[in-house]
């Protein structure tokens, strides 16, 4: 970024770092930046995300096989890249199970690719950990049909990711993960800056060295994984130090919040016949009981798996 370049992402929208964020009515059309606002970021030519490969600069050219060694190799990165952010990724499980802790929720909010693993990871918490679906939720740009259908122009408005965010009754003691590969993007940073103004904890999920997002989160996590196969295509490389990010975060949470016994994931909630298999298995390997007896617990506590392997274990 230029020296003396503004960096502040409240400045983008009037009003936005100065109270509840009330400037569009949900029938107004999405603003795009203007010229003023879209200098204020980086060039995205300039993004460690948006550079080309050289190890992939004639996969066009490859049989089918070489090209995917050349895609597969690349990937071996990302496990790496996260991995050199394990300290700051524990910074933020320990935060987001303070929060649980106290009452308070996990919100992640991205756009495109990075909004769809957010919503993806809080929906899988639920059947695995047995918890309510408002405990983590995932707020994606454009809303539900973003989900099939890519609506870029949306995350193009910091106002729109403030009030989204309002809309979901954030407060003071929840936390907010926001996800942009570029970490940059406009929806993200000014939802970010919102749960500033209310006095959350924040944290930044990029693969951009010193992004904007990174500089506004209370908690940076950046893995570094390097340019994709298909320039700029962060759906790829990004995506998935992106899913294992979050994987870490909601996994460790709840590990600390004690939904988690040995590695068995003891809250699940056996609501069909392939998590009623697995219930039985998991009373009987934690009580050291049958499987059959396992199932005979579970009906007497009328599937509480945790209930049930109390009961076995003391009779």
């Amino acid at each position: 970024m230029e020296p003396g370049r503004e960096r502040k992402v409240a400045d983008l929208v009037p009003g936005l770092g100065r109270g509840p964020c009330a400037a569009k009515s949900m029938s107004e059309k999405p603003r795009l930046g203007t010229l003023e606002e879209v200098l204020r970021l980086p060039m995205l030519e300039s993004l460690l995300t948006e550079q080309t490969n050289p190890a992939s600069a004639h996969i066009d050219a490859l049989s089918t096989v070489e090209m995917l060694r050349v895609i597969n190799a690349e990937d071996r990165k990302v496990a790496e890249a996260v991995g050199r952010e394990i300290a700051a990724i524990a910074r933020a499980v320990d935060a987001i199970a303070e929060a649980f802790g106290r009452g308070g929720r996990l919100f992640y909010i991205g756009a495109g690719t990075s909004g769809r693993l957010g919503v993806l990871d809080a929906s899988e918490c639920p059947p695995t950990f047995g918890v309510s679906p408002e405990m983590v939720q995932g707020i994606i740009a454009g809303g539900e049909s973003a989900l099939s259908r890519a609506t870029e122009t949306t995350e193009d408005d910091p106002a729109i990711g403030a009030r989204d965010l309002s809309a979901r009754g954030f407060t003071a003691s929840d936390i907010l993960a926001g996800i942009a590969a570029s970490g940059r993007t406009p929806y993200v940073l000014g939802a970010i800056a919102e749960a500033k103004r209310l006095g959350a904890i924040t944290i930044g999920i990029s693969c951009t060295p010193d992004s904007e997002l990174a500089r506004a989160a209370d908690i940076a996590i950046t893995p570094l994984v390097g340019p994709e196969v298909i320039a700029g295509s962060t759906r790829m490389k990004a995506g998935t130090a992106q899913k294992l990010v979050l994987n870490m975060l909601t996994t460790g949470a709840f590990i600390r919040m004690g939904y988690v016994r040995g590695n068995l994931m003891v809250n699940v909630q056996p609501k069909n016949s392939k998590l009623l298999d697995r219930a039985r298995r998991i009373i009987a390997q934690a009580a050291g009981v049958s499987y059959e007896r396992a199932g005979e617990l579970l009906a007497e506590a009328g599937g509480s798996v945790p209930a049930a392997i109390r009961k076995g274990i003391h009779g």
